[in-house]
């Protein structure tokens, strides 16, 4: 775990205790989630295997498991997986959840090599390494003959985001512009770096292995989830939003210049 890792590993413990509470009621998150969930449970056969990566507090492992999937849970946080454990115990769902403290750059040093049916992350956890590669290389051997890879990432640009400029916010509306050597974030007053990765990145390091199914923009029409009041303050307005992008999802330009971006692709026979 390279130094950028236990900064992030140290924010993310200290929020863990507190990171359903913050986040569970957001109605943006809910309609990320959501969005997630049913591309995802379209192309996962039945009682799969799942490597999930910086699976947090385990709010997607504990409802694929409900699913009926079983899940590899890994993070780099001690504090997530603890609250992933407790959580999973409270659910009954030992049986069908294990996890693991492991790096994403350290894929070879997984305990359960799978293979799997899906490899899994969420939220924007593979922009806190700048060495995404290291990341992509174990996928070939990680997943089963015909096994997906979702990826839920930031881009380099979002429309909301930029749009800040004209409420002065400069900093915010310009920061995935300039992230050529990363952007600095706090999380819980720890600073680490993140990095905007674009969807041609990802794409390019594993199309040896896999070949792309589909590519979603996710809250290009509908604001970022740090606007979390607009959906309370203009309610006909976000039901229209998400209208509108769930018609143009896929879409260019909307593909490109959301907040996030959704990556399916799957392992060529």
């Amino acid at each position: 775990m390279n130094i950028n890792e236990q900064y992030a590993a140290k924010a993310f413990t200290r929020q863990s205790r507190i990171f359903d509470e913050c986040f569970s009621e957001n109605i943006i998150i809910q309609y990320k989630r959501s969005r997630v969930r049913k591309l995802v449970s379209t192309r996962l056969p039945p009682n799969s295997r799942i490597l999930e990566l910086n699976s947090g507090t385990g709010e997607d492992a504990i409802w694929f498991a409900e699913q009926g999937h079983q899940v590899h849970a890994t993070d780099i946080s001690t504090g997530m997986l603890n609250v992933l454990n407790e959580k999973t115990a409270g659910c009954g769902l030992q049986n069908k959840i294990t996890t693991e403290l492991c790096s994403f750059t350290n894929l070879q040093s997984l305990k359960d090599k799978g293979p799997y049916d899906l490899i899994f992350s969420n939220f924007a956890g593979l922009n806190c390494t700048g060495e995404i590669n290291l990341v992509l290389q174990h996928f070939e051997d990680l997943a089963n003959p015909s096994g997906l890879v979702v990826l839920v990432m930031m881009p380099g640009f979002c429309l909301w985001e930029t749009a800040l400029l004209f409420r002065g916010k400069f900093k915010t509306a310009f920061r995935r512009l300039f992230s050529k050597k990363g952007v600095k974030a706090r999380v819980e007053g720890i600073p680490f770096t993140c990095w905007y990765h674009r969807p041609s990145i990802i794409i390019n390091l594993l199309k040896s292995n896999f070949k792309l199914l589909k590519l979603e923009g996710l809250c290009s029409l509908v604001p970022p989830s740090y606007l979390e009041r607009f959906p309370e303050k203009h309610p006909a307005l976000f039901r229209f939003l998400k209208k509108k992008e769930d018609r143009l999802k896929d879409r260019w330009p909307w593909k490109f210049i959301g907040d996030y971006y959704i990556l399916v692709m799957q392992k060529k026979g």
